[in-house]
């Protein structure tokens, strides 16, 4: 049910690295994206793939993990992703993006999901330190990481409190709470 993929569809930021994710997966993803819908037809994303521990040691060091939690630098050792899909925008094709890559992104973590994976969107990006490390031509612009892999951590909805507080945070056990409005705030009539 698509409810159920929906809410098993959060932010993990903690994996068993030793569960690698095969290219052949992130392709399989890849496919889910480019059926997606996309502004006029125009299709101008592309997408670089990491699925080998040497290639994830040059992504991981571009990205910046969950900046709600300020004494947590990122998953250590052991709890890093083991793939990532990079979305760019080829701007020969077009030079913005619009919202292509949150349609082509939320496909993509929707398809890891049922595949019993999990990621992490990351827009937080060093992307000039990216572009040299996955040699990318300048042509593409760097929207979008998809950190993936076997989630190792809990993640739980919580409603928005009292205070209006959404900041996400862990508990002493490590699980992520991730406090969500109430549908009655958001619809408006």
């Amino acid at each position: 049910m698509l409810q159920d993929l929906v809410r098993k569809n959060r932010s993990y930021r903690r994996f068993y690295e030793d569960r690698p994710i095969s290219r052949d997966t992130l392709v399989e993803l890849v496919d889910l994206a480019r059926l997606s819908a996309s502004g006029a037809n125009v299709q101008p994303l592309k997408y670089a793939l990491s699925a080998t521990p040497e290639q994830n040691a040059k992504v991981f060091p571009t990205l910046a993990w969950a900046g709600y939690l300020k004494d947590w630098a990122g998953p250590a050792e052991g709890e890093r992703p083991t793939a990532y899909i990079v979305i760019l925008c080829d701007k020969e094709i077009r030079a913005s993006a619009g919202c292509d890559h949150g349609i082509a992104a939320q496909s993509i973590m929707l398809g890891a999901v049922e595949k019993g994976l999990g990621g992490c969107m990351i827009g937080s990006i060093k992307r000039e330190e990216l572009r040299q490390a996955l040699d990318i031509p300048e042509r593409y612009d760097i929207l979008l990481v998809l950190a993936l892999g076997v989630p190792k951590e809990r993640v739980v909805l919580d409603e928005v409190g009292p205070d209006g507080d959404i900041k996400y945070w862990r508990d002493s056990e490590g699980t992520h709470h991730v406090p969500k409005r109430s549908l009655q705030e958001i619809i408006i009539n």
